[in-house]
């Protein structure tokens, strides 16, 4: 074979080889461009996600301090109740005394009596009525 036959095989070897490692290496970053994007566009869904997340939970504190403000609310006007029918137990309680009509002992039974109707349920510290 002749020097020159085995000069243009190499050569051309050389070539195939070369072309052979740029097609990979071209290859090799078309896979790597498709997994980044696919990488960005899990990151996007998670970064909604997480806005999602965070809006929920805010939502739900939101609620919970609603919730707290009501019972609370809830609580004074059953104080309030509370104290207004001690009020007027008491008033008609002097009313009696002071009428003349009204005799100790019908009073008395009647002062018994609403001490025991008195309902002492209401709504508890923890949100349950007793």
């Amino acid at each position: 074979m002749d020097t020159g036959v085995i000069i243009a095989i190499v050569v051309a070897a050389l070539i195939v080889i070369a072309l052979l490692v740029m097609l990979s290496r071209r290859a090799r970053e078309r896979r790597f461009e498709a997994r980044r994007g696919e990488a960005r566009e899990i990151r996007r869904e998670a970064e909604i996600g997480t806005a999602q997340a965070d809006r929920t939970r805010a939502e739900a504190e939101e609620r919970a301090a609603r919730a707290r403000r009501e019972e609370a609310t809830a609580r004074e006007q059953a104080a309030r109740a509370e104290a207004q029918q001690h009020e007027a137990r008491e008033r008609h309680y002097e009313a009696d005394t002071v009428d003349p009509d009204v005799d100790d002992d019908d009073s008395l039974e009647r002062r018994e009596g609403d001490q025991d109707s008195q309902d002492p349920g209401g709504i508890t510290s923890h949100g349950r009525e007793t």
